[in-house]
């Protein structure tokens, strides 16, 4: 009987401490990313990062289809903790701003304002944009002097410009952007965004609309040219945190912070050239960026 006893109690004892270890343990830190390899190699510096940092477990959610449309208000509802995000895009498309601020120190102190009501911050910036950008091949760029987009504007009449549908025929694209250059190209074509590096460099258009964190950039001997008016808005890249989960793991945003101004568009380009082109995993990448810049133990 005695043994049964000390049986029962060594059993409570035992389902008490498992107890108090699962309450005191927390949930893994939910990631999420957008449906692009630049993403995918963001979340898993982020991943990696506070692995590396702290004892505290990570999941991540790659591709979530929508982008920033689904993965906002799930994040609002608590389904993740953080994920990479784009300045202006969160202008855009999360606070539904008509009016772009052109300041990007201003609009960056407006979108923490406005994501502090929501229950959300941003812990700093990455140090790149991927906005948009025009690109030429290096022995276009050569022979006629092209380095910039007055550059450009003089040669454009002995030029082609390839784009996109979507970017030709909108009016705040490629319409905006010969007015505010005065460029007049010498024809213009309409192309499938995965086929305007191809024809870029077999010589059927010499310009084209690229994004200017793009792989193909990296990947061929073209030239990304200077948007020397300041033509195109800025979309820094950065993370966005629930503030509740910076409470609950107080170590985290001491580790986010540790990304401000840490990767350059060329490195950017660079990591998304080494999964694209070069057939690399996304988190062989992440690591070998950490460890370049000695925040990883190789």
């Amino acid at each position: 009987m005695r043994c049964c006893k000390r049986g029962i109690v060594f059993l409570l004892l035992t389902g008490m401490a498992l107890l108090m270890c699962a309450c005191g343990k927390k949930e893994s830190i939910k990631i999420a990313s957008k449906p692009m390899t630049e993403q995918y190699i963001l979340t898993e510096i982020i991943a990696q990062l506070i692995e590396e940092e702290t004892d505290y477990e990570v999941e991540i959610t790659k591709g979530i289809g929508g982008g920033t449309t689904n993965i906002h208000p799930a994040l609002i509802k608590g389904e993740f903790d953080l994920y990479p995000e784009y300045t202006r895009t969160a202008w855009l498309n999360v606070l539904k701003k008509e009016e772009m601020e052109k300041e990007d120190t201003v609009l960056y102190d407006n979108l923490l304002t406005e994501y502090d009501q929501m229950g959300l911050t941003w812990t700093g910036l990455y140090g790149f944009s991927n906005t948009y950008g025009l690109a030429v091949r290096k022995e276009t760029a050569e022979q006629y002097g092209l380095s910039t987009y007055s550059d450009l504007a003089k040669a454009s009449s002995e030029l082609i410009f390839g784009g996109n549908p979507d970017y030709i025929e909108l009016e705040t694209g490629y319409t905006r952007l010969c007015t505010a250059y005065n460029m007049q190209f010498k024809d213009t074509r309409q192309m499938e965004i995965a086929l305007k590096y191809e024809a870029l460099i077999n010589g059927e258009v010499d310009v084209i609309n690229a994004f200017t964190t793009d792989a193909q950039l990296a990947a061929n001997d073209l030239v990304l040219l200077t948007d020397d008016g300041s033509f195109f808005e800025t979309f820094m890249a950065g993370t966005v945190v629930r503030k509740d989960a910076l409470e609950k793991y107080p170590e985290l945003e001491s580790v986010l912070e540790k990304l401000n101004g840490l990767i350059t568009e060329e490195e950017m380009q660079q990591m998304n050239y080494e999964v694209e082109v070069g057939g690399k995993e996304d988190k062989e990448v992440a690591r070998q960026f950490l460890e370049s810049k000695g925040l990883l133990n190789g």
